[in-house]
């Protein structure tokens, strides 16, 4: 099914850096991406997962996991608005989520197995889904935004944090190995 890209008045201006991501079909780039997510950490060490490049900020460990708890809060709201629930949502504080997760406790096979399963639940949820439902809005923390925008603000979201993964924390831990006999 074809998905065409939300209008700007469909969601709140904060959400275009994550939807201006999104080049294509949401609901393949979300298929897409998790494979190449999934690729890109099972590589890692486990001090890698646990590096973190400034005081404060998120391992990787502790970013999927929030990639996870964001996706779960998108997609309850998602499901609200298609089934006509006007009811106001209230928003979600990140920086207070992730350091109550567990994340740094946790195995990586842990992580992706739970990923994979809101993943897969994503991807169902969204697919099964008429124009309709798509097209339904409601309130998510003050701001009026259409299931659409949400489906495209997960794919861009992810899309945002591998990014991040790659520019400050993967490029920067990686060692390359010594080059002897030069």
């Amino acid at each position: 099914m074809r998905i065409n890209r939300p209008e700007k008045s469909d969601y709140p201006e904060y959400y275009e850096k994550y939807i201006a991501k999104v080049a294509g079909n949401p609901l393949d780039e979300l298929v897409a991406n998790h494979k190449t997510l999934r690729r890109m950490v099972s590589r890692l060490s486990r001090k890698q997962l646990n590096y973190r490049y400034a005081e404060g900020k998120w391992t990787i460990k502790e970013i999927l996991v929030h990639l996870i708890d964001g996706e779960r809060v998108f997609c309850y709201r998602a499901l609200r608005f298609a089934r006509k629930d006007t009811t106001p949502l209230p928003g979600f504080e990140e920086n207070e989520w992730v350091p109550n997760s567990n994340a740094g406790n946790r195995k990586l096979r842990s992580i992706l197995r739970e990923f994979d399963a809101v993943r897969k639940s994503t991807i169902e949820l969204f697919s099964n889904m008429n124009k309709e439902m798509l097209n339904s809005s409601g309130i998510a923390n003050g701001q009026p935004i259409s299931v659409r925008s949400i489906l495209f603000v997960i794919a861009g979201h992810e899309m945002h944090h591998m990014r991040i993964m790659l520019e400050r924390y993967i490029e920067k831990s990686y060692v390359p190995p010594l080059v002897t006999g030069a």
